[in-house]
């Protein structure tokens, strides 16, 4: 068993008290369910600095049966492209894995590592969303990447196609990643209009060559641009910008901010 371990931190950590505050973060929006949407990047922050911008884009989840949910591993343990095959907990309950997919993963560069999730927030934190939403009608398959090159995204994203495409169920991609870091509001909202033009157009190179222009500091480079190329070789024909917001919405802050986008991929 995964146990959660940013519960009580990034997000409340009795069932209680997060429904209470998962409530509030889909406060405003319609549940407008898209069954064309296949991906989407969502941010991972504390639920009070992103979770509205999360939930605008959970809002137009259709339901699946099995959820891919790649993220950063900030923490540099474990294999360096890593699924999980544990049982995964948090406050709201315990998810299981689709055994079934992760075997039918080619894993020409993904391995079977439990250390590289064991205390990596980015993909933790999607699961309450999905929970709330879908109960317990769910399996997820969780990835967690140290490379961000476009190689592996490619050859990640190449692998999800292989594995969605040989299943008869329906699977969602999630990438999880927060945009630029610690940048003034007004360079922040700049650097990351800038690259998200390129993950509308899903053009993945696109997209490295303007990361790399204007030295874009999101921590999931490589799960957007993996998420991207497995969404285009599946069929979708572009993105959509649902919401963005900074640190700064929240804190009040503008000196130094993060930046948080919901893009959903059809």
């Amino acid at each position: 068993m995964r146990r959660p371990v940013v519960a009580g931190a990034f997000y409340e950590g009795e069932r209680a008290g997060l429904e209470r505050q998962l409530n509030d973060c889909f406060a405003g929006l319609t549940r407008e369910e898209d069954e064309r949407v296949i991906g989407a990047v969502v941010p991972h922050a504390g639920y009070m600095h992103s979770c509205s911008v999360a939930a605008s884009a959970y809002a137009k989840l259709p339901s699946a049966d099995i959820f891919v949910i790649l993220g950063p591993n900030h923490q540099g343990i474990g294999s360096l492209v890593a699924v999980s095959t544990d049982t995964w907990e948090t406050p709201l309950g315990a998810v299981d894995i689709e055994s079934a997919f992760v075997d039918a993963l080619p894993k020409r560069i993904i391995d079977i590592d439990e250390n590289a999730h064991r205390y990596e927030h980015a993909i933790e934190v999607q699961l309450p969303f999905l929970q709330f939403l879908f109960h317990e009608k769910f399996t997820f398959v969780p990835i967690c990447m140290s490379l961000s090159d476009e190689e592996t995204a490619k050859e990640v994203g190449n692998e999800l196609a292989d594995a969605i495409a040989k299943t008869n169920k329906k699977v969602v991609m999630l990438a999880s990643s927060d945009f630029t870091h610690y940048e003034p509001e007004g360079i922040a909202r700049d650097k990351d209009e800038y690259v998200i033009e390129a993950i509308k157009e899903l053009d993945v190179s696109k997209f490295y060559n303007r990361v790399y222009a204007r030295n874009v500091t999101a921590c999931g480079i490589g799960p957007i641009a993996a998420v991207m190329h497995a969404a285009k070789r599946l069929g979708a024909r572009e993105g959509e910008l649902v919401s963005y917001a900074t640190s700064g919405d929240s804190t009040g802050d503008r000196s130094s901010v993060v930046g948080y986008a919901a893009i959903t991929f059809s």
